[in-house]
């Protein structure tokens, strides 16, 4: 199964700019080259909220500027010197540590959320991932088609039903944009940009359930030689077709950029006898689970929830790991001390060790890390695909099935969409329940929306907890993953009562208006002479 990539094309002037940057200029996945760290970095933060391609961002926004001549002059690869000297010392000495030392930045586009999940899942990594809360899905790719992952043997049914999918979502933005436009009508004393800006945020938000997981998206990976090694045993270990494909196109960009650094994976001896290890724990896990009757459920909908399953130390063991830097003795000499003291006293110490933290970027030290939790959650989809980025934690998921329900956004009837959302849901899982018969069991997810629920884990300790939860209790997140972090932090309270208190940036508010509409407000009073792109998170000069 090969899914036919939409290509973009340039015209001869573009290509003679784009060339000396980028390793490819005719397939989904490509690497950068012969850019300042700085280009790069800035280049891929605007990606996640640029309705276009990479290279298209590239030639409107970044090419300005840039010594195209001198580029075109470089070397294109590595070197015959640097390639012996690398194999010597890694494949000689077996010393993988020299694999962290090196690295790429690749573009992966046209991938689905099914598949972003497979990408994103290293810990190892930085990845950006264009958004589905910032960018508006109606608009065709380049070919014309909707931007759904797509092979022939998925059969016509398929395509009728994504290409519904796709009309209800575009209809449903509309009437959800006249909505919000006329429940938050502009204020004398709000910036007319930033609140038309905010009316798209809050309806999009309102609307993008309705996407199936098929939906396509741009990720941007910056990783060592030694994370995209791990990153494409993965992919090419995994049963879905799309990560075979993208495998081989990413390891091919790579083979290009750096190529000692992924040697191994072509080699039987190494990369093969490693996937095939790969694919045959995930079969033997499956087989046992059946063995045992835990392989499947039956269906049912309980809405979702945030459980604490296992809370992992006392926070006694977290004030002495906060101490233990700083002092010379045991541990457990520590933890005695501590055990004197009474509640006011204890107290005390925890304010004093957290100390004042002026903002969520202000965290107590690793001591923190004595404690860890672990949750289970079930969200809908697309707070699922928010959550599982964090990468100082154990994410875990099951498959994703109707089994769970889907969740109709409260607001959808007050915005006249709840008709939509009802058909969307009926058509998405009678194409999953196809699919699963007729075609392959691990393709029908690819039918469902994402505001159908999946059932995962997330195991993080408290330094993480803070972290997560006061970033996602914003008041400008989705209230999806808004209400698991918040969920998550009362559940934390119970156990660790003090934990908890320290997570001084957690926002409860709700705001009547809209969510994002203050931070809007604040860009533009902030860059007066800027021009804040739309779906743009920092100002852009205007050219």
């Amino acid at each position: 199964m090969r899914f036919d990539y939409p290509t973009e094309s340039f015209s001869a002037e573009e290509r003679r700019l784009l060339e000396p940057f980028f390793t490819n200029l005719d397939r989904p996945v490509f690497g950068l080259r012969n850019l300042p760290e700085t280009v790069k970095g800035a280049l891929f933060a605007r990606y996640s909220r640029y309705p276009g391609t990479l290279r298209r961002l590239f030639l409107e926004e970044f090419v300005d500027g840039l010594d195209v001549a001198a580029a075109a002059r470089l070397p294109l690869d590595e070197g015959e010197r640097a390639r012996r000297l690398y194999e010597r010392v890694f494949l000689g000495y077996g010393d993988d540590s020299v694999a962290q030392l090196g690295g790429a930045h690749i573009a992966c586009e046209w991938v689905s959320n099914a598949l972003t999940k497979v990408l994103e899942r290293g810990r190892l990594a930085a990845y950006l991932e264009q958004s589905t809360r910032y960018i508006p899905y109606d608009q065709p790719m380049p070919d014309g088609r909707f931007r759904y992952w797509r092979c022939p043997q998925l059969g016509e049914p398929y395509v009728r039903t994504m290409d519904r999918l796709f009309e209800l979502y575009g209809e449903a933005l509309r009437r959800a944009e006249h909505w919000v436009a006329e429940r938050f009508p502009r204020r004398s004393d709000e910036d007319e940009r930033a609140w038309h800006r905010a009316v798209r945020a809050k309806a999009l938000d309102l609307v993008r359930g309705l996407l199936p997981v098929a939906s396509l998206s741009h990720v941007g990976i910056f990783a060592s030689g030694q994370a995209y090694e791990q990153l494409l045993l993965r992919l090419f270990s995994n049963p879905l077709p799309e990560a075979q494909q993208i495998g081989e196109l990413l390891l091919a960009e790579l083979e290009c950029l750096i190529p000692s650094f992924v040697a191994r994976v072509r080699r039987a001896d190494r990369g093969g006898v490693w996937i095939d290890y790969l694919r045959r724990r995930r079969e033997q896990a499956r087989k046992a689970a059946e063995r045992l009757g835990i392989a499947a459920g039956q269906e049912l909908d309980e809405g979702p929830y945030v459980r604490l399953t296992n809370a992992r130390g006392s926070e006694e063991e977290a004030l002495a790991a906060l101490l233990f830097e700083v002092c010379e003795l045991p541990e457990q000499e520590i933890r005695a001390v501590l055990r004197g003291l009474g509640e006011s006293d204890r107290a005390a110490l925890w304010e004093e060790l957290v100390g004042e933290r002026l903002n969520r970027r202000h965290r107590p030290g690793r001591g923190l890390e004595a404690l860890s939790y672990r949750f289970e959650i079930v969200s809908d989809y697309g707070a699922f695909r928010d959550l599982q980025r964090h990468r100082l934690l154990t994410c875990q998921w099951q498959a994703l099935s109707p089994a769970l329900g889907a969740e109709v956004p409260p607001e959808a009837a007050a915005a006249g969409i709840d008709d939509l959302f009802e058909e969307a849901f009926a058509l998405s899982r009678a194409e999953y329940e196809r699919v699963a018969a007729e075609v392959a069991p691990e393709l029908a997810p690819y039918a469902l929306c994402l505001a159908f629920r999946i059932r995962y884990v997330l195991d993080l300790n408290a330094r993480e907890a803070m972290h997560l939860i006061e970033l996602r209790s914003g008041r400008e997140g989705h209230p999806s993953y808004r209400a698991v972090a918040l969920a998550m932090l009362d559940e934390i309270a119970r156990v660790h009562p003090h934990v908890a208190r320290a997570m001084k940036h957690v926002d409860r508010s709700s705001e009547p208006r809209l969510e994002r509409l203050l931070a809007e407000m604040r860009s533009a009073r902030n860059f007066p002479r800027g021009e804040l792109l739309e779906g743009a998170s920092t100002p852009v000069e205007r050219r």
